[in-house]
This record gives structure tokens, C-alpha cells and sequence, in this order.
């Protein structure tokens, strides 16, 4: 059978593991202890009555012990579970505890109403906004050192070359024409660019497709000219007019002439971009009757 006072003096006087003695005093780490103190009311192992309170994720429940469940370790405890309003809690703990002692009743409501300041207390942190302390390695803090240090002089070194070549600017070293581009004419180069570049672009799309187009106005003009030319001469008829009527004025009526057109063949000629360019010539030549000879009057081009 169980002996409370027994137990007491074993845990008290040899050893308890759940003892913690310190400076200020001897403290039980327990989690049924009811008060965190070691003394022989407050210790839930040398009292076969006993009444506690625990958190479970924010929800408080009573636990209570009797002698009637020694035997049982698994049942020794009876929880139940308080409402989240204090005051109701607190008529729950009297319900619970209403023939228990007046000192354990006094233990068990404090300690309730730490746990219900210190649950406040916990919901308004969680509402600020804190600065999280992130551990940074030794390693790190050591490789960003480094890099601190060769960037400050590569830095030093930008701004000794910078320096250098505003002293050489200063001193005449450099012409300062170069330096002082005209923005008009800058952007004039840039819009020409930009067009030739759209130029090429148009006629890489270009190729491959099929157009129709005009004549070639020079070959135009030439024929013009030729025809012009053509139109000047006197026709066949117009010389068998002539002729007769000479021959009715002068006396010498064995003298008739006879205009005879010659078509020579096209003369294949071959312009700038090696296309051939057909044209035909047309002699004109005057027979007479007392001869063979003919005498050539014009060559035309057609």
C-alpha cells in the first residue's frame, strides 16, 4: 500500500530526478507539479491526492489523482477539459474540487490564472511584428569579409584610373574634340543606319517575287528617234513622182530611177545587263537603167 510520507523522505532526503537545486532555492521539473516548487505539498509524487492543470496546444485541461487508482498507472490520472472563459473555468475547478483541501483549490486556480495571463500574452507578441534572428555561419561572415575587401579595391583602383584620365584631359593629352559629339548629327548617322538596315531588310523579303513591270524608256526613246528619223526620207511613191515628172521637163527620158528598199536581216546588239536587243536596219538604194550601180541613200535603225 502507498505511504505518502514514505515516499517523501526518499525523494527529500537520498535522490529525486526531478529535483533542481539552485542558488535561489529547490525547484521540481515535474509537469504534474501544480506550483514548480519542491516541498511536500506541492509534490505530485508523495501525494496520493492530487490536482494539477496542463496545456495541450492552448486548450486547458484539470487533471486530478486519487488513491483509488494507485493500482492502475495507466488510469491514475482523470482529465478534464476547462472552457476557454476564465470565469467559467474557475466554476468548473470548485465543481471538481469541492471536497478536496481549500490549499490545493487555491494552488490549482493560480495556477490557471498564470497560464490564462501568459496565453494572452503569447496571442499579442504573435500579433507584432518582430525581427527574426537568423544565425549566420562563421564561414560566411568570413567569405563576405573577403569579398568586402576586394571590392573596396577594385573600387580604388576604378577611381585612380578615373583620376589619371581626368589629369591627362586637363593637361591637353587628349584633343577635346573627340569628347564633344554634336547630338544632331549623331542621331542623323543613327536614323541612315537605321534606314539601310530596312533597306536590306525590303529586299531580302523581295526576292522571289514575281512582278510585272513597264518597258525600258531608253529602248523606247531610241525607237522614237529611229522612226523620226525613218519618217524624214521620201517614200517610193514619192520618188516614181518625182521621176516622172522630171522626165516630162528635161529631155532625157532614158534616165528613170527606181527607189528599191532592202530589208537586211536583225542585228542582235547587246546592252549593259547582256540582254540582246533586236533591231532592224532598212537601206534604201536608187537603180538606174543605163548601169548597174546602186548608190546607197541612208541606213535607218529601227
Amino acid at each position: 500500500m502507498q505511504h505518502d510520507e514514505v515516499i517523501w523522505q526518499v525523494i527529500r532526503h537520498k535522490h529525486c530526478s526531478y529535483m533542481a537545486k539552485i542558488e535561489t532555492g529547490i525547484f521540481c521539473r515535474n509537469q504534474y507539479n501544480v506550483t514548480g516548487i519542491c516541498n511536500r505539498s506541492s509534490c505530485p509524487l508523495a501525494n496520493s491526492r492530487y490536482a494539477t492543470i496542463r496545456d495541450h496546444d492552448g486548450v486547458f485541461y484539470l487533471y486530478m489523482k486519487t488513491i483509488e487508482r494507485a493500482h492502475m498507472p495507466k488510469n491514475l490520472w482523470e482529465r478534464v477539459k476547462l472552457p476557454v472563459n476564465y470565469e467559467m473555468a474557475l466554476e468548473m475547478i470548485d465543481k471538481h474540487l469541492l471536497y478536496w483541501p481549500k490549499l490545493l483549490q487555491h494552488k490549482v486556480k493560480q495556477r490557471l490564472t498564470k497560464m490564462t495571463q501568459m496565453r494572452i500574452r503569447m496571442r499579442k507578441l504573435a500579433l507584432k511584428t518582430r525581427e527574426a534572428v537568423i544565425p549566420m555561419p562563421r564561414r560566411q561572415i568570413k567569405r563576405e569579409a573577403r569579398r568586402e575587401i576586394k571590392a573596396l579595391n577594385a573600387a580604388v583602383l576604378d577611381k585612380a584610373i578615373e583620376n589619371e584620365l581626368l589629369e591627362r584631359l586637363k593637361t591637353g593629352i587628349y584633343p577635346t574634340d573627340i569628347y564633344n559629339f554634336s547630338q544632331r548629327a549623331f542621331d542623323k548617322l543613327i536614323n541612315k543606319e537605321i534606314k539601310l538596315n530596312q533597306e536590306v531588310e525590303e529586299e531580302e523579303e523581295e526576292e522571289g517575287v514575281v512582278e510585272y513591270v513597264e518597258g525600258d524608256d531608253e529602248l523606247e526613246a531610241e525607237e522614237e528617234e529611229d522612226m523620226e528619223d525613218f519618217s524624214g526620207l521620201p517614200s517610193k511613191e514619192s520618188y516614181l513622182e518625182g521621176d516622172d515628172h522630171d522626165s516630162d521637163e528635161e529631155d532625157d527620158d532614158d534616165a528613170e530611177e527606181q527607189v528599191v528598199i532592202h530589208k537586211r536581216r536583225a542585228v542582235k546588239k547587246s546592252d549593259d545587263n547582256g540582254k540582246a536587243k533586236k533591231k532592224s536596219r532598212v537601206v534604201v538604194e536608187v537603180e538606174q537603167e543605163d548601169g548597174d550601180t546602186r548608190r546607197s541613200l541612208k541606213s535607218l535603225k529601227l
